[in-house]
């Protein structure tokens, strides 16, 4: 199975796609890299990012537009409605200076993931439910209508769904599948060889905190007072003459006049009576309201079928706080809400559904008061990390349906990201911290901790490493394609990007943007499970002649000994041994002219649109 990105390698061309360029580079040898081809794709997107590769194969997912004519409400003229179409184009790259476009695909929608499983391509669009022109999303090749997916609806709280589409493409064939479903706007994806899971945080319908507010007070707060209180609210209700405005003036006279006869310890004894009540009533409430929803779909190449609809208390972190093992689906989460008289309630949970969506076992109040920040499922395990002022790291039993801590390490800082190493240890990078006045935590540099489980009751961390200070900053701990480890060479690199003056280790203290003075590159440890982080070098992707670029889409792989690291404004090419320079390649702003036109390949390369 494979994620889209932006940077695709076969082990000897890298193909990158960047705002509407798709460029080429013969990477190996490294000694003779060199740029073989840089095109620019004739569309209207100038923000592609998501590519597959397969064999001899590109998919390349951008965001385009329709151009329907439709009439305003009461108008009279046609005018231009515009809503988001996601492209899939085929791109045949065997001749890597002449590629071919074979097909290109669209749905309506806005791109949401993707994954490539064998020889097809899934990906999920969303769009928005047109009320006053509604129309089922279409799919188009090549600007001819080839089908209208079937759709589906739910018995959803949400008042307005969202049309979730999930597509099917064969990128060696010609077979096509797809289905849309009704429901609220998609968030974190899992997706197993079998299944796709479409999730997202449950909305409530339009008044329902109004009519919720009401309920609140006849249900919860009038049932506490005095009997013959109790009588003369329900006759006010009762009476139709006057409407709820006006009734509530009346209601509230009546407990205004009740509270002045009453004695100032019975009413404050009442008062916190109907506080405690209401907490209870609060918080059965939020935690009802406060859900993920889970969609399952089964996938087998072009076979696309709805099996099951469940829920979940609370919000998912991201799409590694899901996990499918067996005939199990496994989620963490995290519930938070306010309540008036209690402040903010957080507590976090595990839950263990079945086949069918349906909790059959979980485990909650884990670490109250605190956020999950990182999950990771192993098989029978769920590592877990937690943060308010410390970082509880958590083993979780997972080999029954009935989920129990093993194990608790609580250590300074927090993992945004973990990484598996072997069934022994996990790899985590977040930040440090420190506590300073009035209990608050200040964030420090860049943290990277190796933890060992062979004693699930005892997890402890054989080794840990800190870069920078909190100026610096690494992309690796909000995306996962940022950060690149192969167990096999024992290297681990992750970006880094900070200021000059803060990092030690880096290879040239002139290397660096000057009028920035932030440094951007690779920092690449040797990593055992034994001895820890040892800092190999640094990769160093700024330049005093250089503009400041920056680290985002920042990417690292190897081919034979050989490490590649990629930014917005390079390629490099390294010894893994000692990170010895072999060739760089900019990739912007080269000061060569581009190919935008070539009578070669024009009619081949460049998409009519």
């Amino acid at each position: 199975m494979d994620e889209p990105d932006y940077l695709k390698n076969d082990s000897k061309y890298v193909y990158i796609v960047s705002h509407n360029t798709l460029s080429i580079i013969d990477a190996y040898p490294p000694e003779s890299a060199k740029l073989v081809l840089k095109i620019a794709l004739d569309i209207e997107s100038q923000y592609i990012q998501n590519m597959f590769l397969n064999d001899d194969r590109l998919v390349i997912f951008y965001n385009g537009q329709s151009d329907d004519e439709v009439i305003p409400l009461y108008d009279f003229v046609p005018r231009r409605s515009y809503s988001s179409v996601t492209h899939a184009l085929i791109v045949d790259v065997s001749n890597k200076e002449h590629p071919t476009i074979l097909k290109d695909y669209s749905i309506d929608g806005y791109f949401m993931d993707a994954r490539m499983i064998g020889n097809y391509a899934y990906f999920v669009t969303n769009s928005d439910v047109d009320y006053q022109y509604p129309k089922l999303p279409v799919i188009m090749e090549d600007s001819t209508k080839i089908m209208t997916p079937d759709a589906y609806y739910f018995d959803n709280v949400e008042q307005f769904s969202n049309f979730n589409t999930l597509t099917a493409i064969d990128i060696f064939g010609d077979k096509i599948n797809s289905e849309s479903f009704l429901m609220g706007h998609t968030g974190a994806f899992y997706v197993s060889e079998d299944n796709f899971y479409l999730t997202y945080q449950q909305n409530m319908p339009f008044g329902f905190y109004e009519n919720s507010s009401r309920d609140r007070f006849f249900d919860v707060v009038a049932p506490l007072l005095s009997s013959d209180i109790q009588e003369q609210i329900k006759a006010i209700q009762n009476d139709s003459s006057i409407n709820s405005s006006a009734q509530w003036i009346k209601i509230s006279e009546l407990m205004q006049n009740s509270y002045n006869q009453m004695d100032k310890n019975d009413k404050e004894e009442l008062f916190e009576k109907i506080r405690e009540t209401l907490n209870e009533y609060d918080a059965k409430i939020q935690e009802d309201t406060r859900k993920t929803i889970i969609h399952k779909i089964s996938i087998d190449e072009d076979k696309i079928e709805y099996v099951a609809k469940g829920s979940v208390p609370g919000r998912l972190l991201n799409q590694f706080s899901m996990d499918e093992n067996g005939d199990r689906f496994r989620v963490a989460t995290t519930t938070e809400y306010y309540i008036q008289h209690q402040g903010t309630v957080r507590v976090n949970a595990v839950y263990v559904l079945d086949e069918q969506l349906n909790i059959v076992g979980g485990l909650d109040e884990i670490a109250p008061d605190e956020s999950i920040f990182s999950a990771r499922f192993m098989d029978d395990r769920l590592y877990l990390v937690t943060f308010e002022q410390i970082d509880p790291f958590f083993v979780i039993d997972l080999s029954t349906d009935t989920p129990k801590i093993l194990g608790e390490l609580k250590i300074p800082g927090f993992s945004n990201y973990l990484h598996p190493y072997d069934e022994e240890h996990i790899i985590g990078i977040g930040r440090d911290t420190k506590e300073v006045d009035n209990g608050r935590v200040q964030q420090l540099g860049i943290k990277i901790a190796l933890f060992n489980v062979t004693d699930v009751e005892n997890p402890r961390v054989v080794d840990d490493i800190i870069v920078g200070d909190s100026s610096t900053h690494s992309e690796a701990l909000y995306e996962h394609k940022s950060f690149f480890f192969d167990k096999k060479n024992g290297v681990l690199s992750i970006p880094i990007s900070a200021n000059a003056e803060s990092l030690s280790g880096i290879s040239s203290s002139k290397m660096f943007a000057p009028d920035y003075n932030r440094w951007s590159g690779f920092y690449v440890f040797d990593l055992t499970s034994s001895d820890g982080f040892d800092l190999k070098g640094t990769v160093t992707h700024s330049a005093e002649d250089s503009r400041y670029y920056g680290m985002s889409n920042a990417r690292s792989f190897y081919i034979d000994q050989v490490l590649y690291t990629a930014s917005e404004g390079y390629l490099k090419m390294n010894f893994l041994n000692n990170l010895e320079e072999i060739n760089s390649i900019k990739l912007e702003n080269t000061g060569k002219f581009i190919d935008y036109i070539d009578d070669e390949v024009i009619h081949e390369v460049i998409p009519n649109e």
